[in-house]
């Protein structure tokens, strides 16, 4: 089984991670932002086609959307170094007045697997 951890799971961690001492099942850091787990998938898909064809450019972006839920959004590389890759995430949650951004580094292993980095 490959070691990684989604880069779906990676944003809710780290959208929590300022409220550690309050710790937060992931459903309620979800619907905190206004997104529907399925919101969720769509954005780790969008990540993972991202880094599917190996190391992605300064640069590269991907939008996003859930035409079900309205949400939307663009994913952003934003540096890649050391064989990471620093992504920037500008989440736009169906009727929010504004967006949020989030970033993650996912690194690749020794076996080549992307796995989140803190």
């Amino acid at each position: 089984m490959k070691a990684w951890i989604s880069p779906l799971i990676a944003v809710a961690v780290l959208i929590g991670a300022g409220s550690i001492a309050q710790a937060k099942p992931l459903s309620r850091i979800i619907a905190e932002m206004g997104l529907s787990p399925a919101d969720f998938n769509v954005v780790n898909a969008t990540t993972n086609a991202m880094l599917a064809d190996g190391m992605p450019q300064v640069g590269t972006e991907r939008s996003w959307s859930n035409e079900e839920t309205g949400s939307k959004g663009t994913i952003r590389v934003r540096d890649v170094r050391d064989n990471c890759v620093h992504f920037q995430y500008f989440i736009e949650p169906a009727g929010a007045d504004q967006s949020r951004e989030v970033r993650t580094r996912n690194c690749r292993d020794a076996s080549g697997n992307w796995v989140l980095t803190p």
